[in-house]
């Protein structure tokens, strides 16, 4: 093995080695070890909003998932999703950490055309871990989280292929046919939760890099995702604004409805990943979004919202973007629970809809609308089979060779729809107390448009084989 392979393999099993660090400190025993519990008693912690925020058990119905704070941003999934996580008590806090890392090697292919071969193999590692730490605090619940990737170091050449993607820039190009990492720094935020009755909720987010109020729960956090190890195509229609800098939302709950509102930098994240520095057009609030939540069940949720966003994309500094979201999501847990209150099964679902319209002078009309649904069932305590369906609007760019600049005059119109088939399957290990590994594979076709199929082909696909680890319970 030479010594690039060896370096390039280390990097991408940094997380891995990090995970099994935090796994085996994490088996010390607390100050204060969890006493147990009748539901009653539960119940009536998360009613009440005891001394100790929340307890952490699993929440009924959308103000008790609020307090949990489990997903990105202010987003909520149907309370009756399962929670990953390891937990425990120093003096009046309450700590948790979440985490997941997939160790992938990619294969995509794409017909050879008269243009040459699309796509791509690759090893690579997607991760991300938060620690978040919550307290009373006068009147309310204080939260105080972060989020943190080094998926800077465990992709190499500033991204992984992934036929049909597109949005960003690798070393100042138009990324074709591939998907970036994220920042070092993923959030930073504080949170604050007033109760101001039984059915009231008045809460605050603060984040000097986070998630604004626009967008479902971003696909690296919501279930019906959480064992895919690939991007989704609409990304950059649904939920890309997940790590925005200034973000700053009030929302206020009311039983099982909730509205908020954000201001944020709408310029997205430059390539310099490392730092926490802010996109190629500073760091004003210069953008804004509405997001009307539901909840009216355990096991149903969705949301609406809109946004308008001051030039998100570097390539194209004086195009602004109008950004509409729509998500129903649905989930059903099942079976016996285990000592850790987990089920032995779990349905989870979600349905999305994502649109950007440019509002750049000329461009009033070039909307691009994605669809996507995906599903994922858990079952037998350790097995977990998926599948997500997308009909992505794509663009110009993809007519581009991969890697080259923007040619000057450059246009980028909607071109089509691209629909993408995955299915997967994983079963889960137990390494130590709180640390899961589950190797997997996916398999993905697509449907080209008549557009790129001189580019791609009728019918390219793509093959992930993965390990995938999680902090757990």
């Amino acid at each position: 093995m030479t010594p690039r392979i060896s370096r390039s393999l280390l990097r991408t099993l940094a997380p891995v080695f990090l995970f099994s660090s935090l796994a085996t400190m994490a088996q010390q025993p607390s100050e204060m070890p969890e006493m147990p519990m009748s539901q009653m008693d539960r119940q009536q912690n998360m009613n009440s909003m005891p001394q100790m925020p929340g307890m952490m058990m699993q929440p009924t119905n959308l103000i008790q998932a609020q307090l949990n704070h489990l997903s990105s941003g202010t987003t909520v999934e149907p309370p009756s999703t399962p929670m990953y996580m390891m937990m425990g008590h120093r003096g009046a806090w309450l700590w948790m950490l979440h985490g997941e890392a997939f160790v992938t090697d990619i294969q995509q292919l794409a017909s050879q055309t008269p243009q040459g071969r699309r796509g791509g193999d690759k090893l690579f590692s997607a991760n991300w871990i938060m620690p978040m730490a919550m307290r009373r605090l006068g009147p309310g619940q204080l939260t105080l989280r972060a989020m943190f990737s080094l998926e800077p170091a465990t992709m190499t050449d500033r991204q992984y292929p992934l036929l049909f993607q597109q949005g960003e820039t690798a070393f100042g190009k138009p990324i074709v046919d591939g998907q970036h990492p994220h920042n070092l720094f993923m959030e930073v935020a504080a949170l604050y939760d007033i109760r101001l009755s039984e059915r009231t909720l008045l809460s605050f987010y603060a984040a000097p890099i986070g998630d604004p109020a626009i967008g479902p729960t971003a696909y690296p956090h919501r279930m019906s995702a959480s064992e895919n190890p690939i991007a989704a195509l609409g990304h950059h229609q649904e939920d890309s604004t997940h790590i925005a800098y200034n973000v700053l939302t009030t929302g206020l709950t009311w039983r099982w409805f909730r509205i908020e509102g954000s201001g944020f930098h709408g310029g997205e994240p430059s390539e310099g990943r490392w730092q926490f520095q802010p996109s190629s057009n500073g760091l004003a609030i210069d953008s804004y979004s509405t997001r009307l939540t539901v909840s009216p069940t355990a096991n149903w949720s969705g949301q609406y919202s809109t946004g308008r966003i001051t030039s998100p994309e570097a390539l194209y500094p004086h195009e602004d973007q109008l950004r509409q979201t729509a998500s129903i999501m649905y989930n059903h847990p099942f079976g016996d629970r285990d000592a850790n209150g987990l089920t032995a099964g779990n349905w989870s679902n979600t349905l999305l809809w994502g649109r950007t319209r440019s509002i750049a002078a000329g461009h009033d009309e070039h909307k691009v609308n994605s669809y996507l649904a995906e599903s994922l069932l858990k079952f037998a305590r350790r097995n977990y089979v998926w599948t997500r369906i997308e009909n992505a609007g794509r663009t110009s760019e993809l007519l581009l060779p991969p890697g080259s600049p923007l040619p000057a005059g450059f246009e980028e119109d909607p071109i089509g729809h691209v629909q993408a088939y995955s299915f997967g399957y994983d079963r889960d290990f137990r390494l130590s107390r709180h640390l899961t590994a589950a190797p997997g594979a996916q398999f993905t076709t697509y449907t080209t448009p008549e557009t790129l199929r001189s580019t791609y082909g009728d019918r390219p696909w793509g093959v992930a084989a993965f390990v995938r680890f999680r902090i757990a319970r």
